[in-house]
């Protein structure tokens, strides 16, 4: 049964978390009825607090169960995730601050502002925001399924607890829109900040009392399977795709991309970005728990009351129920919890931005600030709830399936955002061929290895091995995208050499 310290002190925690949000609309004062001000606190922040915004941002809830519970069921395949990340940031340092420049020189809130103005396409715009919103759907509601894993632990064995459950989170999310709602995204950089101590705390105190109180690494990794501690060769193009898939996706999602425009300049987004791998450290340590789990008896006693196919998302908050003490998993298990309500603030508000300014305004070029300052924030608001109500009727599973989907789709914007910043031969009809069939190739291929039902596999055999998916519907979009740029710029070069001739 669950302690009164661990009651109270997650209690407690969670009410200055509420008193921070609300008070960031009072921090760094700015006009919040203008979307620059609302959704990317005046481009202001610096590199302490984009680090900590950043973080908060791209370490979520997931990233808490998921590469844990991969790894807890898969084994090494799952850690994939720690040279993803390094190899994320690399990707960041060449592309983001450029985008950051011409953002702040021509006053870009989103991607799609850039992709606009830079190829002279409102088709290509949209067709890049409406992917941005569906591709970040599924990932707030997987914020939600982390959120949901943190109460199904501390309410096991209590009657009702479904229903509880239900409640905490509508609770939370309400409180969410409001603060979300009055502050932007200085409410959200507060409690970033907050919830990122929060998680350094916990990932220090358990890489240290857990392998000391189980009798070391070495014996965690003598319950497991041989694939736990190595990766097998035949998994090996699996492995270095989900790797190179993911890092060239991570930073295309809205909210990675709301994160970086905040920052005060482009040099500051360098520094903070530059020091981002140090999460790549805590990652690492989070995977590690997916294999320490096995060597903690309770924790598996008790994991073993539920299904196979959920246990999984349990690893993380088991373990710290059972092998800290209340007050201190009361500090751990509000991380996670907050750790899922934060980037679900700032996905919604991304893909409000998107919804708004390039989608609606293209319909309504007319719209006053007013209006477009309020559409944001009520869509914003209603994207959150919009993933709640997803997870309350579509079982886990499925949700955490569809993640998959959302990074193959939003990899298919690449050609557009990241090439686009410094390809200069580009041409939007065949970013735009492009766009629709890696995409179109990707749903397919999913479908396909998934047999047309659930979606829970993103691997696609091949010839050279199994491949991630994403990889392989990005080559034929950017096969598709530079050979039609180059093709049209051939037949532009001709054209213009028979006019001269003539």
């Amino acid at each position: 049964m669950i302690s009164s310290e661990l009651i109270i002190t997650f209690v407690s925690l969670f009410i200055l978390f509420i008193a921070l949000g609300f008070y960031g609309k009072y921090w760094r004062r700015g006009d919040l009825n203008h979307v620059h001000e609302w959704s990317l606190a005046g481009r202001k922040l610096g590199t302490t607090l984009v680090f900590f915004l950043i973080g908060a941002d791209l370490y979520t809830a997931y990233s808490f169960v998921a590469i844990p519970s991969g790894v807890f069921a898969k084994g090494s395949l799952y850690f994939f995730a720690i040279p993803y990340v390094m190899l994320t940031f690399a990707v960041a340092l060449v592309t983001m601050p450029r985008l950051w420049t011409l953002a702040r020189e021509k006053g870009y809130i989103t991607a799609s502002d850039f992709v606009k103005d830079r190829f002279g396409s409102t088709t290509l715009a949209i067709m890049i925001a409406i992917t941005g919103i569906v591709a970040e759907l599924p990932y707030i509601a997987l914020q939600i399924i982390g959120m949901r894993a943190v109460l199904t632990v501390m309410l096991a064995g209590y009657a009702n607890a479904q229903i509880v459950e239900e409640i905490s989170l509508l609770i939370s999310f309400i409180i969410l829109a409001a603060f979300t709602y009055t502050s932007g995204l200085r409410g959200a950089t507060l409690t970033a900040v907050f919830k990122d101590i929060l998680i350094w705390v916990t990932v220090i105190a358990v890489i240290i009392i857990v392998p000391i109180s189980i009798g070391g690494f070495q014996h965690a990794f003598s319950q497991v399977k041989a694939n736990y501690v190595t990766l097998p060769s035949s998994l090996m193009p699996a492995y270095a795709t989900l790797i190179l898939g993911s890092a060239l996706a991570l930073y295309l999602y809205p909210h990675a991309i709301n994160g970086v425009l905040s920052a005060q300049s482009a040099q500051k987004l360098r520094t903070s970005t530059a020091l981002l791998p140090l999460y790549g450290v805590g990652l690492a340590v989070l995977a590690l728990m997916g294999i320490l789990v096995f060597a903690v008896p309770n924790a598996m006693n008790f994991l073993s009351g539920f299904p196979e196919s959920s246990r999984g998302v349990l690893v993380v908050p088991s373990l710290i129920m059972f092998t800290m003490p209340g007050w201190f998993a009361g500090i751990a298990l509000l991380g996670i919890f907050v750790g899922g309500l934060v980037p679900a603030a700032i996905m919604a508000m991304a893909q409000a931005n998107l919804l708004t300014r390039n989608i609606i305004k293209e319909l309504k070029p007319n719209m006053k600030a007013s209006s477009e300052i309020r559409i944001t924030k009520i869509s914003s608001t209603a994207f959150k709830f919009l993933a709640l109500g997803f997870v309350f009727v579509v079982p886990a599973t499925y949700a955490i399936s569809l993640q998959l989907l959302g990074g193959i789709l939003i990899a298919q914007i690449l050609p557009a955002v990241l090439c686009g910043l410094y390809v200069k031969s580009l041409k939007k009809i065949p970013l735009i061929i492009g766009l629709l069939v890696g995409i179109s190739s990707g749903i397919y291929m999913v479908e396909d290895v998934n047999n047309f039902g659930a979606l829970t596999v993103s691997l696609f055999n091949t010839t050279f091995g199994t491949i991630y998916i994403a990889v392989i519907s990005l080559a034929i979009n950017l096969a598709i995208s530079f050979g039609g740029s180059y093709i049209s710029n051939k037949r532009q070069a001709s054209k213009t050499e028979n006019q001269d001739t003539v």
